[in-house]
């Protein structure tokens, strides 16, 4: 018989100390931030921090996948501990109407989102 390993908090990789800071400080400036996600570099325009499982998210727009842009416009989610090299560029962006604050998954669980206007 194979023992199975349970999962606990400790095991699950965490975002850098700094990447909350980083994606809060785009959020109200509304600015994009570039990352490194799946060995690919991305430029995003972050909508929403918030908790899902007890792990930090943001969800996105992906304006940019390795300097080309997406085939289709979506709000993504995104794993915070999964993006790396995590930075804020002078790109500025205006939240997206496919974004929608008011959405039940955010509930109690919301950090900071982005002031449609």
């Amino acid at each position: 018989m194979t023992a199975m390993k349970l999962t606990s908090t400790e095991d699950r990789a965490e975002p850098s100390p700094a990447a909350p800071a980083i994606v809060l400080e785009a959020i109200v400036k509304q600015f994009a931030i570039a990352a490194t996600y799946n060995m690919a570099e991305v430029t995003l325009a972050p909508h929403i921090l918030y908790t899902r499982h007890g792990d930090l998210h943001v969800d996105a727009i992906t304006l940019e996948r390795d300097g080309k842009p997406p085939k289709e416009v979506k709000v993504g989610t995104f794993k915070l501990s999964g993006l790396g090299a995590l930075r804020v560029t002078p790109r500025h962006f205006s939240p997206s109407k496919l974004f929608d604050p008011a959405d039940a998954r955010y509930d109690d669980v919301t950090l900071m989102a982005v002031e449609k206007g």
